[in-house]
């Protein structure tokens, strides 16, 4: 008998779609309110917004919002119609990718419409069946699914651990010299939930001994790292060492795209090979003039990338000085690690959103290890310290009835489901 193809669905939702009924609209798919900035209105209220991938404060910023509003008066939202193999390619777009391959220090680059498909796609174009992909366990979920894709062998290694690469390598290299393949690492600039930046030198170091090449996905450390703001590579002092970089539009640039960039042939191999690109309409020119404003400015005023880091530097010193474990972040992102169940989690967080005014991500089992709830926030040029020294003391206010276990009893008052408990 052939089982109707919906009954697994109805009947297990998913590690977080039980949770829909209880967290929808609040927890998850919130709605935020008002321009984009550390000011939002969240439930009719005015919250302070630890929760938006804006680190240059680019998204509001008035010369922004002009280039934006005069691209759609001068295109509209539809211009170019097409994929750029047909008919969407303008000298803008080729503009652009000159632009972002100059700023990364690469020969060409090649313009993508969504960082999460650009990367699934980019890997599928690298590789056949006869390479091996080596890449980081805690890798992004676009950089998992591009794995998937592969049909060839993968190994994964221990997060940042070099000698779980090297290990992994040696594997790799046995096993391309039996199906005549070569070797694709992949790593990332910025780990996104816990704010480490990937061993690149290291990685880079290694090509001394094993013949590999490198992708690095670089969506947050592109504008954020580096004397330039060119990213993890400059700021580990071996872009030279990355054969393929990759970055999105949605952090730095706040806006919608990506690219990527490498040595000529390999930009123009991939160009004709993305299927995510060949079959998908071009990136209109809404986003193409917005990113040109965008990278315009990244270069032209370091100021932006200065205040980000000194906002950083002031919450992450703050929440050490007050006993805060942030883990061995060494970025702008700001994870604070704190010892509780989920339905202890939702309470929190209610709390935080409710009574201290405090918007900010959640990150929860099965991101994370059971028992572990990360707060994760995303500081950006557009705070201020007062913003900080506010969320410092909510953050002691909540630690305290956390480990009073008063979380866990109004979990309990509130019906929520406890039996994750830590």
């Amino acid at each position: 008998m052939v089982k109707d193809l919906f009954e697994r669905i109805q009947k297990n939702k998913g590690p977080l779609g039980k949770w829909a009924s209880q967290a929808e609209g609040y927890y998850v798919f919130p709605k935020l309110e008002g321009d984009l900035g550390p000011r939002m209105q969240f439930h009719g209220k005015e919250i302070l917004n630890w929760s938006i991938n804006d680190y240059l404060g680019l998204a509001n910023h008035p010369e922004v919002r002009k280039a934006d509003a005069d691209a759609a008066l001068e295109y509209g939202s539809a211009y170019p119609m097409g994929a750029r193999m047909m008919s969407g390619h303008t000298d803008l777009h080729e503009q652009l990718q000159n632009e972002l391959a100059d700023f990364v220090g690469k020969e060409a680059a090649y313009l993508l419409n969504f960082g999460y498909q650009g990367m699934v796609s980019t890997i599928d174009a690298l590789v056949t069946k006869n390479d091996i992909i080596v890449y980081d366990v805690d890798s992004h979920a676009c950089i998992i699914d591009g794995v998937r894709l592969h049909m060839g062998k993968r190994f994964t290694y221990k997060h940042n651990d070099v000698e779980s690469i090297e290990k992994n390598l040696q594997r790799a290299t046995k096993m391309a010299q039996e199906t005549g393949g070569g070797i694709l690492v992949i790593t990332e600039g910025v780990f996104g939930m816990r704010g480490q930046q990937g061993k690149i030198k290291e990685i880079v170091e290694l090509k001394k001994k094993y013949n590999f090449r490198l992708l690095v996905d670089d969506a947050h450390g592109f504008g954020t790292l580096g004397k330039t703001g060119a990213g993890a590579g400059e700021e580990q002092g071996c872009q030279d060492g990355i054969d393929v970089y990759f970055s999105t539009f949605a952090k730095s640039m706040a806006s919608i795209g990506a690219f990527i960039a490498a040595d000529k042939d390999i930009i123009d191999y991939l160009k004709y090979n993305l299927r995510s690109q060949m079959f998908a309409k071009a990136l209109p020119m809404i986003f193409t003039k917005g990113a040109l404003k965008r990278l315009e400015m990244l270069r032209s005023m370091p100021e932006l990338k200065d205040k980000l880091w000194e906002n950083v530097n002031a919450l992450q010193n703050g929440l050490k000085a007050h006993g805060f474990d942030i883990g061995d972040t060494n970025t702008c992102v700001t994870p604070v690690y704190l010892e509780g169940s989920i339905p202890e989690a939702m309470m929190l967080v209610n709390d935080l959103r409710e009574n201290y005014n405090i918007f900010l991500s959640i990150v929860v089992y099965p991101v994370i290890p059971k028992g572990i709830i990360l707060l994760r926030m995303i500081p950006t040029a557009s705070h201020t310290l007062s913003d900080i020294e506010e969320t410092l003391k909510a953050f002691d206010a909540i630690r305290e009835k956390l480990q009073s276990g008063k979380y866990l009893e109004l979990a309990q008052k509130h019906t929520v489901d406890v039996s994750d408990e830590r």
